[in-house]
């Protein structure tokens, strides 16, 4: 018998989160799975009925128990979901030489950032400007950052630090705020939910409306002993924010957000399923499978975040190829791209040809049903010249060519709140 289309949608969704996410704890987790670490809520996502996987080193939430990938990835689309993001690793730079030293590894214009404003950047090896890690750093000041790196790139990211910190280790001071934990709170309800929460413990009215996407900002609980860290940020293309709290309140404001937002039924807890399928739909990024040490900004569509200043200068780490490619795409050997794909869904490393030949022109670096078009969606890079948007191409999935098109990213619109 023939599922609905919607449970088809999910089922294959399902499969193909769960096939992406085992290969990428095969490569970047490197510990065993008696011996991985857990969050600070790893009971409570137990408690809750989660599907525990390990991914980058953690056990982490894949999904829950009472919902699917794709309705998970809904409810976010239309009301609010909490991620747990505690694996992420959080740094702090403090000194004068912490503006010096990320100016030395990252291509981004930090003179140029306000306090208390965040940026994607990306830690550079040396000559071939490939990306070491993406990393969010945000100012607090003229001497000081804080920085979100990946987890699955931790052990890497603390060699590259120290290694490239050595001619400024007397000008800046690296903490690893190994005692913080990390959630997301996204979707279009999110404002209304953390606006009510942050109120109730602080016992007056705490306004966010002037907090736009990419600012931050602290909050001071006395309830509970520290200050909240809120950035309006996150990784689904939607509204929403990430709160930096220490471990022993972890538990405490997750379970506070979930009891307020329970109120007229507005959260859920969320897993790395609707994560990745979220962030995909957002044209976004996931290191290890469409970033790595072989990829430069350009290549991956990033050169937003390289300053033009930055570039004339060429005084980072593998400025030798970056800046050469800001001025001149002609030499960029390959662009990643977005595709519309017919039929099956396409995979990670599937190959992408030249349409009606087996002249292959790249591969496919991320892919899934997505829940919100009800489409087959994937980026992937493709040699330069084969890049610009409507280019049909032919992507083979086991065995079998697909047609696909290349289109623009994001594939759903994102809905930050910005300025006006």
């Amino acid at each position: 018998m023939l599922l609905p289309r919607t449970t088809r949608l999910a089922s294959a969704l399902r499969v193909a989160v769960n096939s992406r996410l085992n290969a990428f704890s095969r490569f970047y987790s490197s510990a065993a799975p008696r011996t991985l670490a857990r969050t600070p809520l790893y009971d409570l996502h137990v408690a809750r009925g989660a599907k525990m996987v390990p991914f980058a080193g953690y056990f982490m939430p894949v999904l829950y128990s009472d919902e699917s990938v794709g309705e998970s990835h809904n409810w976010v689309r239309e009301k609010a979901g909490l991620f747990d993001v505690s694996h992420m690793v959080q740094h702090r730079l403090t000194g004068p030489g912490a503006l010096p030293f990320l100016h030395s590894v990252t291509p981004s214009d930090l003179t140029r950032l306000p306090q208390f404003r965040s940026t994607l950047s990306v830690f550079l090896h040396p000559v071939t400007g490939g990306i070491v890690d993406d990393l969010i750093i945000t100012s607090h000041g003229p001497d000081g950052f804080y920085l979100v790196t990946n987890a699955a790139c931790k052990d890497k990211d603390l060699a590259y630090i120290a290694r490239n910190m050595k001619p400024f280790a007397s000008d800046v001071k690296h903490e690893v705020l190994t005692g913080q934990g990390l959630v997301a709170l996204q979707g279009p309800l999110a404002k209304d939910i953390l606006t009510e929460y942050l109120s109730g413990l602080t016992g007056s009215p705490v306004d966010l409306s002037k907090l736009y996407f990419g600012a931050s900002m602290f909050v001071e609980i006395p309830s509970l002993g520290e200050k909240l860290h809120v950035v309006r940020a996150g990784y689904t293309g939607e509204d929403g924010f990430e709160i930096s709290i220490s471990e022993k309140n972890t538990e405490t404001v997750t379970t506070g957000l979930l009891d307020v937002g329970s109120i007229g039924g507005r959260i859920r807890l969320s897993g790395l399923g609707a994560r990745d399928s979220l962030r995909l739909e957002a044209g976004m990024c996931l290191y290890g499978h469409d970033l790595d040490d072989t990829t430069t900004p350009i290549e991956a569509g990033l050169k937003w975040v390289v300053g033009k200043t930055r570039a004339m200068d060429g005084n980072f780490l593998g400025a030798e190829t970056i800046s050469g490619q800001y001025d001149s795409w002609s030499i960029v050997p390959r662009r990643r791209v977005g595709f519309l794909v017919e039929g099956a869904p396409a995979r990670e490393g599937a190959e992408i040809v030249e349409r009606g030949t087996d002249n292959v022109i790249g591969k496919i670096t991320s892919g899934c049903p997505s829940p919100t078009l009800g489409k087959n969606i994937a980026m992937g890079y493709v040699r330069s010249g084969f890049h610009k948007r409507a280019t049909e191409v032919g992507i083979k999935v086991r065995g079998k060519k697909h047609s696909g098109i290349v289109t623009k990213m994001p594939f759903v619109e994102t809905k930050y709140y910005k300025a006006p």
